[in-house]
């Protein structure tokens, strides 16, 4: 039989055949005074009356029928005696209990869920332990006993649900936290266990692109860096012009002046051969106008870079590789809280082992303290992750963008458009004769006079915009866009629009005049891509990283320990049992349900895969209620 067989198929506790020798001794009366002890040849303890309390099981029960009910809603969390591991659990010893209970061998083979308050599993976790049979369990004396032949008993009946069958949904005894955790402690699992290796790969080209930066800095320090700091720079035409004489065929299209006295200028251009969203930028010595260097860059990436973000982002596999960055930030938000919910509300009576892994424990319980404590630090972290990753994303990322439209919170955009009454001009100025990617040439009509980009960026000074700048070039009925580029705290991200023919201010845009909601997204992205505290946010980038690769392979393990005793070699660790989101009361089910459709339509990786796992894992309970007869 498998984990699911005795998880869906409801049984019924087997009632031990009445022997000569095993007939219950009568029950005493009040005058006779307390009853003989048995012989040897006696049966079990007399029944108590009706009034009493319910007797205890025979001892001739099988071992492997645990309490139905989930150990969440009949265990306190705060317990202090926990019950110590069966023969068949993990090797990680119990804490230190002042009066255990034995434990059925029939248990997990994991430690228990909880150090303060452990809950046995139920009535499928002892589907992969069958030598289970052979160490009986005590029966509880506040156990009811077994019922007779017609289907009455001596004794009033238990409420309980018989043991491995599943209450109807929305009537669990459960109630609260220990109603949910069940479901949670369920996803939590499957999430872990199926999404993992994309979370591992999306860690893994995470780490490598949060050390790039620095990288590039290396690999690069002749093209970015000059040899000696001049006593002043040359003019911006001037370093156009070499970066020209250096890459003939391309076409100016920006101008980064050098941001620091010993960096150099960067002429942004295009040119045939390149691919969609890359430039062919040119590296000039601002004091000498030496050309330091060419590369092919997309945006501010130089190729390492550029490469790693690509690979961070689809795995260099295009359009169809973003899906699995997609559901990878779509399912880290959740696989974190749930573990958080989970973790802290295990250990509400142990606070200090919250935020430190404990050093005593052993074994699986080892794994589980520090998966959960380093989880507890880095969860922040992971969502944050998560919800920015989500915003630049493909089906996720459009949902979001609509919606921040709709609440007002839309980036503003600058308005670079010449008046219609402009002067302008077919012959292009210094601009004709650039060549299209095609390999063809252009005229691009230009304003009949155009100021320069030298006195374009001083009227961009004098407006206020200073730090880090970034000029666009003229385009046909536009005029020059010059913004700062400043993303590190605190950030200048202000521009102007400059109108080529006099240099007058067509349009200005304050970074302190975005909407708060865009103000933040501006912030998430550059947290995620770390810009915004520089050297610090990449170094707490990579530690995120690391962290989720150690929390995948802790999880694993735990999951691999979980394997029962018996042809272990062969096994892998159980599930967590089924039915979950039954024992959850009406109200919280339906506006629990309520909410995952929301997310998943408005996070629609996250909801498809979800819709999978329910398809997938509502035919394996169905194949094993058919498979239930025949193996009872």
């Amino acid at each position: 039989m498998s984990l699911d067989d005795l998880t869906d198929a409801p049984r019924r506790a087997p009632e031990p055949a009445p022997t000569p020798d095993s007939t219950p001794a009568p029950a005493p009366t009040p005058a006779s005074g307390p009853a003989p002890a048995p012989t040897p040849a006696s049966g079990p303890a007399p029944a108590p009356t009706p009034a009493s309390e319910p007797a205890s099981e025979p001892a001739s029960e099988p071992a492997s029928e645990p309490a139905s009910e989930p150990a969440s809603a009949s265990a306190p969390e705060s317990a202090s005696a926990p019950e110590p591991e069966s023969a068949s659990a993990s090797a990680s010893a119990p804490e230190s209990a002042s009066a255990p209970e034995p434990e059925s061998a029939s248990a997990s083979a994991s430690a228990p869920e909880s150090a303060s308050a452990p809950e046995p599993e139920s009535a499928s976790a002892s589907a992969s332990a069958p030598e289970s049979a052979s160490a009986p369990e005590p029966a509880p004396a506040s156990a009811p006993a077994p019922a007779s032949e017609s289907g009455s008993a001596s004794t009033p009946p238990d409420t309980a649900p018989a043991s491995g069958s599943a209450p109807a949904p929305g009537t669990g005894g459960a109630k609260g936290w220990a109603a949910l955790r069940p479901l949670l402690l369920r996803v939590h699992f499957y999430a872990g266990l199926l999404i993992a290796p994309v979370l591992f790969l999306a860690a893994a080209t995470g780490l490598l692109y949060a050390g790039s930066w620095q990288a590039e800095r290396i690999l690069y320090s002749h093209e970015l860096t000059v040899d000696r700091v001049g006593e002043a720079a040359v003019p911006l035409s001037t370093q156009v012009k070499a970066a020209k004489a250096a890459e003939p065929q391309g076409k100016v299209v920006g101008v980064w002046p050098a941001p620091e006295a010993d960096a150099t200028t960067r002429v942004i251009m295009e040119a045939p051969g390149l691919a969609e969203g890359e430039t062919r930028t040119v590296f000039v010595d601002p004091y000498t106008a030496e050309v330091r260097g060419q590369l092919t860059t997309s945006g501010d990436a130089l190729p390492l870079r550029a490469w790693l973000s690509e690979f961070h982002a689809s795995l260099q596999l295009g359009e169809f590789g973003r899906n699995y960055s997609e559901l990878a930030a779509s399912w880290l938000w959740i696989v974190a809280l749930g573990g958080l919910a989970l973790w802290i509300g295990r250990r509400r009576s142990r606070k200090a082992l919250l935020v430190v892994p404990d050093r005593k424990a052993t074994g699986r319980r080892k794994t589980l303290s520090w998966h959960g404590s380093i989880g507890l630090w880095a969860a922040v972290g992971l969502v944050g992750l998560s919800a920015t990753g989500l915003t630049w994303s493909k089906y996720a990322g459009e949902n979001i963008g609509q919606l921040q439209d709709r609440l007002g919170g839309a980036t503003p955009a600058l308005s670079a458009t010449l008046d219609p009454g402009a002067g302008a001009s077919d012959g292009g100025g210094e601009h004709a004769g650039h060549i299209m990617p095609d390999g063809t040439e252009m005229t691009m009509p230009m304003p009949a006079t155009d100021i320069g980009v030298d006195k374009a960026v001083a009227a961009a000074r004098a407006a206020g915009v200073t730090e880090s700048l970034r000029v666009t070039l003229p385009a046909k009925g536009k005029g020059y866009v010059v913004k700062e580029a400043d993303k590190t705290l605190p950030v200048h991200l202000d521009s102007v629009a400059v109108d080529p023919a006099d240099g007058r201010i067509m349009d200005e845009l304050r970074f302190a005049d975005y909407p708060l909601l865009a103000q933040l997204t501006r912030f998430g992205i550059d947290l995620h891509m770390g810009l915004t505290f520089g050297i610090a946010n990449q170094l707490a980038l990579a530690a995120l990283a690391v962290a989720v690769m150690f929390l995948i392979v802790w999880g694993y393990r735990m999951w691999w320990m979980r394997r029962p005793t018996k042809d272990r070699a062969l096994s892998v660790g159980r599930a967590q049992p089924r039915g979950a989101w039954r024992r959850l009361p009406v109200t919280v089910l339906l506006p629990f349900a309520a909410v995952t459709v929301v997310v998943g339509w408005f996070v629609p990786l996250l909801g498809l895969s979800l819709l999978a796992f329910l398809v997938v894992d509502g035919a394996l309970g169905f194949a094993t209620r058919r498979r239930a007869p025949k193996a009872a």
